[in-house]
């Protein structure tokens, strides 16, 4: 289990619109990107993975709307073993973010996907990341979002979740 879960958590409704109720062109040039890339992904991934791309093109339009600078998506170790979702900053932290995509909460919510082992791997590629980017250990987090596509989709965002109300 996540030990953390409830410090900084953010819950959206992913409705996608402006100030005004007016889609942005900003917004609109991302819909259209990712409905193409959604597409195309149907006919080449498994349903499942092709929800999850989806998941995690969502967190990033997320994490981006909400002040984070993205860095890179699915980060892998060089020996392929573990994989990072999105790398991100927020302010002068280096945020590891776990993403997890269900379509609904049937079988509970998608963060509780994240097992000990699973959490074993995301530190092991953070610690491959860090070393590889020269970066600062002690000033890194782990989050994850969780995604469910409701109508809209309900995005919900946990922070710090690995080491409790603190960046190690």
């Amino acid at each position: 289990m996540l030990s953390g879960q409830g410090q900084g958590d953010r819950v959206a409704a992913s409705g996608g619109k402006g100030k005004f109720g007016f889609i942005q062109p900003r917004q609109l040039l991302w819909r259209v990107s990712d409905a193409a890339r959604q597409y195309r992904q149907q006919h080449t991934l498994t349903p499942t993975a092709a929800l999850g791309r989806r998941g995690e093109d969502l967190a990033h339009r997320f994490l981006q709307q909400s002040g984070f600078t993205v860095i890179c998506r699915n980060y892998r170790t060089t020996s392929g073993d573990a994989e990072i979702d999105i790398v991100a900053r927020d302010k002068g932290i280096l945020v590891f973010v776990e993403v997890k995509s269900r379509a609904s909460t049937e079988f509970g919510a998608p963060d509780r996907a994240i097992d000990p082992e699973k959490q074993k791997k995301i530190i092991r590629a953070a610690r491959s990341y860090v070393a590889r980017a020269g970066a600062n250990w002690n000033e890194v987090r782990f989050d994850t979002i969780s995604i469910v596509f409701t109508t809209p989709p309900s995005i919900v965002h946990h922070q710090d979740v690995f080491f409790g109300g603190r960046a190690i």
